[in-house]
């Protein structure tokens, strides 16, 4: 079982409208919404996993950037958007996790073709007004369950496209509250990564896209959305693909090859309609679907020799 990442923890600070979290301290004195101990399960695909020390929904960018500059330093950050492509580990998320919800979910259609999106709108959303303005180059958001914020941040793409291939610019808020713009060409994307610090929150970009017929465009999202829907077990408690493709080859094909078609631990199980999805089968923790990520990958490494790296991130305690 592959252990968490070397977490940092603040140091204490005594405050006003503060209360400690991982040995520092938090401002309470926000608009939005705050919640100590929150239960992160029903907010993932996996229904999986444990609480955060503290949730925060804040009310607007405002909201948002005050209580990030007012958190004891090195206090871990993370954000949560529609909850796919992530495993909460089964002992909660240590610091704050920060969820964007509707204030920051707006999507506009801006002059030459280009679509300004809040950090919280899901790809859907996006793909959808850009079609309605006759904008192409879009429609492969249609097929990323996620949010602006996530795939931003993982150059998230599908269907032969990826967000390198149509972001401007994105806003971000960094760990400190303070909020920069940040180009493209300043991201250095590679496959599904980006240069993104770490607990750096994406509040809103910008996409380019091209002049099209909103007819074709609404064409080529519905066969997206059919082709998913044959292809993908999107009617179970998933994650989304569970591993990089590594190059020039399939990780679902390595996973089939070294015969993990099904193969289950705990409530855990490999999907068996798509052996690059990991499935919830039965009241699964998430012990249970990382300790069988690990199982598929040491089997392909034993079968194959490749070593497959996870896509789908995984955060908090053990």
């Amino acid at each position: 079982m592959i252990q968490p990442n070397d977490q940092m923890h603040a140091q204490p600070a005594p405050g006003s409208h503060e209360e400690p979290v991982g040995g520092g301290s938090v401002p309470t004195g926000v608009r939005g919404d705050l919640k100590k101990d929150a239960p992160l399960a029903k907010l993932v695909w996996f229904k999986s996993g444990g609480a955060a020390d503290w949730l925060f929904e804040p009310a607007d960018l405002e909201d948002l950037t005050t209580f990030l500059s007012g958190l004891e330093p090195g206090t871990p950050v993370m954000a949560l958007g529609l909850g796919s492509n992530l495993i909460i580990r089964d002992g909660g998320v240590p610091g704050v996790v920060v969820r964007l919800g509707k204030p920051f979910s707006s999507v506009e259609v801006k002059r030459e073709h280009v679509v300004e999106c809040g950090g919280g709108a899901p790809g859907i959303l996006v793909a959808s007004k850009a079609r309605d303005a006759g904008i192409a180059g879009m429609e492969f958001l249609r097929g990323i369950p996620g949010t602006v914020g996530g795939f931003v941040r993982m150059n998230g793409g599908a269907y032969g496209r990826e967000v390198a291939d149509i972001l401007v610019d994105c806003d971000v808020v960094m760990p400190d509250g303070n909020c920069v713009t940040i180009p493209v060409s300043d991201l250095d994307y590679s496959y599904r990564h980006s240069r993104l610090t770490e607990g750096a929150i994406v509040v809103a970009a910008r996409f380019k896209g091209e002049p099209g017929d909103p007819e074709a465009i609404g064409a080529e999202m519905d066969r997206i959305a059919e082709e998913r829907e044959n292809s993908q077990p999107l009617r179970t408690k998933t994650g989304g693909s569970t591993f990089k493709n590594p190059e020039g080859r399939k990780a679902w094909q390595l996973v089939d090859e070294a015969g993990c078609r099904g193969l289950s631990m705990g409530g855990a199980q490999v999907s068996e309609k798509h052996t690059n999805f990991l499935i919830n089968k039965d009241e699964a923790t998430s012990s249970d679907i990382e300790g069988l990520g690990e199982e598929v990958r040491r089997r392909v490494a034993e079968k194959t020799g490749v070593a497959l790296e996870w896509e789908i991130k995984r955060v908090g305690r053990p």
